[in-house]
């Protein structure tokens, strides 16, 4: 087995751990393999991959497609990351519920964040490039967000004055997005 796959403490949001070959020239491992994510627990069919460039405390998020929601498998393949998932379907057991970890480029891990999750991270490196593959593809006119610092998710983020976006900055808190504007569960 290539590839470990493990929960986090919300039971959809799976750590994903490949086994990375190391010797004096470097590393190589597989970021993505169908068949051996699948056998261990991933079995999705990305569609989309992405690439961003962030700076140190840059915060991106919380975001998430309502019609055409979007899976991710994300990783840091330069810097460091604090990733974080966000429950928002209505009827979830652990509605408005959140869970993080850290991705780098030297441990390798990923996460994957499932349909009807918001979305985001923080920049912890002085920069970080982020990749991470969608099960739907990005749909202009279907982002959402939720306030990356809502007091009621209390997300416990290790940056002090993040870097927004101006979107960003203007989400609403999870209580105040109407019904409709939330996946269910």
């Amino acid at each position: 087995m290539t590839v470990t796959i493990t929960p986090l403490s919300l039971p959809e949001i799976l750590l994903v751990e490949p086994i990375a070959f190391t010797d004096h020239r470097g590393f190589f491992l597989e970021t993505y393999h169908h068949r051996k994510y699948s056998e261990a627990g991933l079995n999705r069919t990305f569609v989309q991959d992405n690439h961003s460039r962030s700076y140190q405390s840059v915060l991106r998020g919380l975001h998430y497609q309502l019609r055409k929601p979007q899976g991710k498998l994300v990783y840091a393949v330069r810097g460091e990351i604090f990733d974080v998932a966000v429950d928002i379907r209505r009827g979830s057991p652990t509605f408005g519920k959140w869970a993080g970890t850290r991705l780098s480029e030297t441990n390798h891990r990923q996460m994957f964040i499932p349909e009807g999750f918001a979305h985001g991270f923080a920049v912890l490196s002085e920069s970080a490039d982020v990749v991470y593959k969608c099960t739907q593809f990005y749909e202009p006119g279907d982002e959402y967000g939720i306030y990356w610092s809502d007091p009621e998710i209390s997300i416990d983020w290790p940056v002090d004055r993040p870097v927004l976006s101006e979107k960003d900055q203007t989400f609403p808190v999870l209580s105040s997005v109407p019904e409709d504007h939330l996946p269910v569960y």
